[in-house]
């Protein structure tokens, strides 16, 4: 329950902190793409690159996060051959050599 406040307490703060950002900056900037050209307020171009900057991270994450779960499938496995190996190998009597 108290990550649920605390979540909804950060959202809105960083939705506050949005709106002063917005209301102090009230000007328009050009983006120029070589392409073509975008004008923009500077509140809007900042949410847009800010979503953009944690899209990006997101798919990073990610893709980490894939290649971890797919290592740790293969440790898995790697332990289960182990696992049955040893328990083969304590089952098999054991030979003294005279």
């Amino acid at each position: 329950m108290l990550r649920y406040i605390l979540f909804i307490f950060i959202v809105l703060f960083v939705f506050l902190t949005a709106v002063v950002f917005a209301a102090s900056n009230p000007g328009v900037m050009t983006l120029d793409l070589a392409f073509t050209e975008f004008e923009l307020q500077k509140s809007l171009a900042l949410i847009l690159f800010l979503g953009a900057g944690w899209l990006f991270g997101m798919l990073c994450a990610g893709v980490v996060t894939l290649k971890l779960m797919a290592e740790r499938r293969q440790l898995r496995k790697a332990l289960q051959l182990a696992e049955a190996e040893v328990s083969s190998l304590r089952s098999m009597p054991t030979h003294d050599a005279d």
